[in-house]
């Protein structure tokens, strides 16, 4: 009897394991555990198709989402959606290799995008980024979540930098921080510890990577800015680059999302406070679908005989005056 329980609990526990991450690698026999497993939550990663120096791959930005997801979700279960690749890189049309949509394109593919996730029953949609140019886009599309009334909420991701791992990454580190933000040491290093096949270390070296400074433009803000200091889309010192600094950075960044799944997967309080804010907010729009569809409920109570015909008109009337 032993054995039998013993067989049963690691036949249970292998299935549990070999249950897809990716949405793309999950079958229609799959979805509903699923979505049981990840409790409605679903990690939208977003990286970028730039130029990262002379040395590393375009989808740079998108290699390190990806496997953030892919490493987290190991641990805390969440489904993945896949590849993306769609925000904010008009500064580098310049160089070939960028794929920069307009506009008006990238903020309506991620409006649908979200909007198809929670279409097919998530509730909690994660997006984590890969991309520099992105978390100012980003925040602003999680605030205009309150726009209109949903039936899910969208978290941003960001990594926690305690002081132990600050200490760490000082006594790692070889090049000034301020210089260091484009394919420089720090994103060279974490390519060199997840995919080292794709980095060539030989010609980062190639181009500089320093800021020219030709514009100068004391609190003020203009969109040319970094084409000005960085025109070769390259900052900072990739050929300084260690997987010993890649391993420090890669790893917090996974344990600090997987711990932001923990919570997410338990948070039931946002979706609450996020319907109140809504109850509250005067002029709201009721959708007409909704009003058909509890009209419709109500005359279904009527022809079956729950509802006198007294009830149901000043049921009917109290749904309309309040929608």
């Amino acid at each position: 009897m032993k054995i039998l329980i013993f067989f049963l609990l690691l036949t249970t526990s292998s299935l549990a394991q070999k249950l897809p991450t990716r949405w793309d690698e999950l079958t229609a026999s799959d979805w509903q555990r699923a979505m049981d497993s990840s409790s409605q939550t679903c990690i939208l990663p977003i990286g970028i198709l730039e130029k990262h120096g002379p040395h590393a791959p375009f989808g740079s930005d998108l290699i390190h989402v990806r496997e953030w997801a892919a490493r987290a979700t190991q641990s805390e279960y969440a489904v993945v959606f896949p590849d993306y690749f769609y925000g904010q890189i008009n500064e580098a049309k310049q160089q070939p290799g960028t794929f920069a949509l307009p506009s008006r394109v990238v903020w309506d593919l991620l409006e649908a995008t979200c909007e198809e996730i929670g279409r097919n029953g998530f509730q909690k949609i994660v997006i984590i980024n890969g991309h520099g140019s992105n978390p100012s886009l980003l925040r602003y599309f999680v605030q205009t979540q309150l726009e209109r009334k949903r039936n899910y909420v969208v978290y941003f991701f960001e990594p926690g930098r305690d002081s132990a791992y600050l200490a760490k990454i000082r006594t790692t580190r070889k090049t000034d921080p301020a210089t260091d933000q484009h394919a420089g040491e720090s994103e060279t290093s974490s390519l060199l510890y997840l995919r080292p096949d794709l980095v060539k270390m030989e010609v980062a070296t190639a181009e500089s990577g320093k800021n020219l400074k030709r514009l100068s433009l004391p609190n003020l803000y203009t969109a040319i800015w970094w084409y000005a200091g960085y025109p070769n889309h390259y900052a900072g010192e990739g050929a300084r680059a260690s997987r010993e600094l890649g391993k420090i950075i890669t790893e917090n960044t996974i344990e600090s999302l997987v711990n932001a799944l923990k919570v997410v997967k338990k948070d039931t309080q946002t979706l609450a406070l996020q319907n109140e804010y809504f109850e509250k907010v005067l002029g709201t729009p009721k959708s007409a679908f909704s009003l058909a569809d509890e009209l419709k409920k109500l005359k279904d109570l009527y022809d079956t005989g729950s509802l006198t015909k007294k009830e149901y008109e000043a049921t009917r009337n109290k749904v309309i005056v309040k929608w």
